[in-house]
């Protein structure tokens, strides 16, 4: 698990994420996925970020879950423009682009997305913030200030239209 996310292919970063986050279960990893599909406006992209891709606290620099099973959350980014309708207009770093989380602390920040955070919370047993954004942003996080994400659902594209 030391190895760089940067060099590692998809497929690795995929299994370090069902290892981290889900305890090694691809079926629980499958199931939270479902429930982002039917519980987020569609076209949404979900993407998660910090410790479960990187196997680094930014905090600490302790791995995921270094303080026990369970400890470390999920960070979980949506993107996309209906997603972001969703936040209240206060609960905006940048209007329209870039949101606070949705988390415990804060579960007025988009209440109609928080009891699919709660049930994801559930099913994973470790904590589960929301953060809304648009791609731009997601993109530039990673090449500007090295916070990697990996999208774990992307928009369907159209095949006639290609």
């Amino acid at each position: 698990m030391e190895k760089d996310v940067k060099a590692m292919s998809d497929a690795e970063i995929l299994e370090r994420i069902v290892c981290l986050a889900f305890y090694g279960e691809s079926q629980k990893f499958e199931t939270f996925c479902q429930k982002l599909r039917e519980g987020l406006p569609p076209g949404t992209e979900v993407a998660l970020r910090g410790s479960v891709v990187t196997n680094e606290k930014w905090s600490s620099g302790g791995p995921f879950d270094h303080d026990g099973p369970g400890t470390s959350d999920l960070d979980v980014n949506l993107v996309g423009k209906a997603v972001l309708k969703c936040w209240a207009d206060e609960y905006f770093y940048i209007p329209k682009v870039h949101t606070k989380p949705l988390n415990d602390q804060c579960p007025e920040a988009a209440p109609a997305l928080n009891p699919l955070r709660i049930l994801l919370q559930d099913l994973v047993g470790r904590p589960v913030n929301f953060q809304a954004s648009a791609e731009l942003l997601l993109e530039a996080r990673d090449t500007f200030f090295g916070q990697p994400y990996f999208k774990i659902l992307c928009e369907e594209k159209d095949e006639e239209a290609s």
